[in-house]
């Protein structure tokens, strides 16, 4: 029922599999690079001494993550799991711009949390039909030789590579947004009650856990009203820890406002079962467990039921719950069921979304901020993201661009830390992809 997750380094996706439903999983995303600013000098009869006219590269494009109000699952990402913006495209001769690369947008359904997989920070909560959130920028792109002219040096054999994009390992989760929850022990009849208000077809059978997968459905009450419901899987005790069915089920039950309880005409003790559901709720959340609930005692239809109705109602009503007695099978009682909901629905403030201002993602390290290792070779490894970006942008085959860099290295106390460390002439001085020659 669930798939294997071999860690995050070996690519795998972890994902909850149940039929067609998937509510959770890890994809890696990657923004576009910036284009390379170009060096360039103008060429032209009769014009000698063209002077530089390299443009700047394209901006790189971004990771996008769009709503999308016909999908119920994440089951889009089973054969897909990489996602790449384009590349922004390499400046040109006569100041030419290079095109930015095209963002990729990767399209969820409402009710997608959003973290990085790596630092569990919240990057969005996508709730809302079309919303859109770019989580990664693409590289901006880098500056041409013409950006580089002074009255000292006017003709500049100096430019810029386009700055690297993101990538990264992040993490899905589906959190379905129904009204109304329905929730209730393993064969409670919550698939039955769906199917019979709803045209939701949920697979319906007599033994526990039949609903492997959460089921919505909508139940138009008038001609201006209507409930989105959610069948929420039975839950049993050890839940909130995983047994059974678990927490893969609990987390769609925050988003609900309103709980409809239904309680087992036939079980042998009705309030037991009452409190363990709402015991694993509160021990999984606290916040669930203050959420309204109305009662509803199923199976009405059933003589045994009928005899000890009464003695039940008043049980749950000398609680402070509303209860109401219902046969979905032989629709008895529904109308009136799904009108207490929608009242005690229409009391509660709009929901709010979850922790934290978005996007709130923050890198580890301030950007100047860098760190010098030793290596088992004994080379020096320089790492931090002003400096290897920068690194990565310096085209290497010209002079001027490496005396621009090693000045950058002066500025961010680069240097100064490699001398306080013991660097020596002829040591080899890794940042990123490149590997340089210390020289004094």
């Amino acid at each position: 029922m669930v798939d294997e997750y071999n860690g995050k380094e070996s690519g795998e996706v972890f994902v909850q599999k149940h039929g067609d439903f998937l509510d959770e999983v890890r994809i890696q995303v990657s923004s576009g690079k910036g284009g390379d600013g170009a060096i360039h000098f103008r060429k032209e009869k009769y014009v000698p001494r063209g002077g530089p006219d390299g443009g700047d590269g394209g901006k790189g494009g971004d990771v996008v993550l769009v709503v999308d109000p016909k999908r119920t699952t994440l089951s889009a990402f089973r054969g897909k799991r990489h996602f790449r913006a384009q590349e922004g495209k390499r400046g040109g001769g006569n100041n030419r711009t290079g095109k930015s690369g095209k963002d990729v947008q990767i399209l969820v359904p409402p009710g997608t949390i959003v973290r990085d997989d790596k630092t569990d920070a919240l990057l969005g909560d996508l709730v809302e039909p079309g919303q859109e959130l770019i989580i990664y920028r693409g590289g901006r792109g880098g500056r041409g030789n013409s950006r580089f002219a002074t009255s000292r040096n006017q003709t500049p054999r100096v430019g810029e590579k386009g700055a690297p994009g993101e990538k990264h390992w992040i993490y899905l989760e589906l959190r379905l947004i129904a009204d109304v929850g329905i929730i209730g022990v393993p064969n409670a009849g919550k698939s039955t009650l769906l199917a019979a208000v709803t045209n939701a077809k949920p697979k319906i059978a007599e033994y526990p856990f039949t609903t492997l997968s959460p089921n919505l459905g909508v139940a138009k009450l008038d001609v201006d009203e209507v409930l989105v419901l959610a069948d929420i899987p039975g839950l049993i005790e050890g839940a909130h820890q995983g047994v059974g069915l678990g927490f893969q089920f609990l987390r769609h039950i925050q988003r609900t406002q309103v709980l409809i309880h239904l309680i087992d005409g036939l079980s042998i003790d009705p309030l037991a079962d009452f409190s363990q559901i709402n015991a694993e709720l509160a021990y999984f959340d606290p916040m669930l467990g203050e959420k309204p609930q109305i009662v509803a005692i199923t199976k009405i239809d059933l003589p045994e039921v009928r005899e000890r109705i009464d003695g039940l109602k008043s049980r749950f009503e000398s609680a402070g719950y509303q209860v109401f007695t219902i046969s979905a099978l032989a629709r008895d009682g529904l109308r009136e069921l799904l009108f207490a909901a929608l009242k005690e629905l229409q009391t509660i403030p709009a929901p709010e979304l979850i922790e934290g201002e978005l996007p709130v993602y923050q890198p580890e390290l301030e950007a100047r901020d860098f760190k010098i290792t030793r290596e088992a070779d004994g080379g020096w490894r320089v790492s931090g993201e002003a400096v290897e970006r920068a690194a990565a942008m310096t085209y290497w085959e010209y002079d001027e661009a490496i005396r621009r860099f090693q000045q950058l290295l002066v500025r961010l106390g680069v240097e100064a830390a490699l001398q306080e460390a013991g660097i020596k002439s002829g040591d080899t001085v890794r940042i990123g992809e490149n590997e340089l020659e210390w020289v004094i």
